[in-house]
């Protein structure tokens, strides 16, 4: 991979993880605990907003997740690692790596074939 490339990548990398941080962070209200008070909200009221925050933080583990990834895409990149598949150390196809940059592995091993 030429260092243009790894440059292009490691920005992409940077803005995915800033613009999963920013969600993070504008979405913290709608993780909050839902309040026990049924004289201003009904129980059924309460039951929709505890499956909304259910949903959000289903939501908020997923960004961390990709956030690691990310991260680690970019350990792999300084450690001279990136694009190269991590169970049979064949180079990741561009096309994947474009679509996703975090991905660790080539077409053929997230088959399972």
């Amino acid at each position: 991979m030429t260092n243009a490339e790894q440059t292009k990548f490691t920005k992409r990398l940077h803005s995915l993880i800033a613009e999963l941080e920013l969600a993070e962070t504008n979405t913290s209200d709608n993780r909050a605990p839902v309040e026990l008070d049924q004289t201003s909200v009904g129980r059924l009221s309460r039951m929709d907003a505890m499956q909304q925050q259910a949903m959000a933080n289903a939501t908020s583990q997923r960004r961390k997740a990709n956030i690691t990834m990310a991260k680690a895409a970019l350990q792999r990149i300084t450690d001279g690692e990136f694009g190269y598949c991590i169970e049979c150390g064949d180079d990741i196809a561009e096309k994947r790596l474009n679509h996703n940059p975090a991905v660790t592995t080539c077409i053929t091993c997230a088959r399972g074939q």
